[in-house]
């Protein structure tokens, strides 16, 4: 796999897919000897950013913090899964910027299923909360979450499998910085 490393950053509504793409990517890529990691964000906000609520600032903070870990990481050679949802699309630029700064590869994936699938799944029960007004500020629900606007790869998983989301994924990261994956070179972007 070499030394190169890179950021993909899976921005989404909570109930997505993100971290269930992230993690099959991780796993093909460590099953071929990659260097991954996986940045999640429910562990993030409990060991970097605990000190932090929700606010757009709380939220804009927590998402500079991981991002200048997965940069640190990534010109480290690690390919760095970011499954974090970064509501703030000023948040996901300045991420972005910092990568390029550094000549650091930064890919921005837009796992875009509907809010209507991702309420049904609820694998967080998240929604259910929301709608029961136990929880209030939910990205997507009652929260504003900013769509991006030129997404290096986007993804419906209400439409698409996680083994065709993982082959997409992977298929850009073999294109666009010549990760050596045999086979996935001509795979599609969704």
């Amino acid at each position: 796999m070499g030394s190169l490393g890179a950021t993909l950053w899976l921005t989404g509504l909570p109930g997505a897919g993100k971290s269930t793409i992230a993690q099959a990517v991780a796993e093909y890529l460590r099953r071929r000897g990659g260097r991954v990691q996986v940045l999640d964000g429910d562990q993030l906000r409990t060991n970097l950013s605990a000190d932090l609520g929700f606010t757009q600032a709380d939220r804009n903070t927590h998402v500079r913090r991981t991002g200048f870990v997965a940069q640190l990481l990534a010109t480290h050679g690690v390919t760095v899964l970011v499954p974090v949802i970064a509501p703030y699309s000023t948040a996901r630029d300045d991420v972005r910027a910092q990568h390029d700064s550094l000549g650091c590869p930064y890919f921005e994936v837009h796992v875009a299923t509907p809010v209507t699938e991702c309420m049904r799944r609820d694998p967080k029960g998240l929604y259910g909360r929301a709608a029961a007004g136990e929880l209030s500020g939910l990205t997507g629900y009652d929260a504003t979450y900013q769509d991006p606007v030129e997404p290096d790869l986007w993804l419906d998983t209400s439409t698409t499998d996680i083994t065709a989301a993982r082959d997409a994924v992977l298929g850009m990261l073999s294109r666009r910085v010549g990760l050596p994956l045999p086979g996935l070179e001509t795979v599609g972007e969704y």
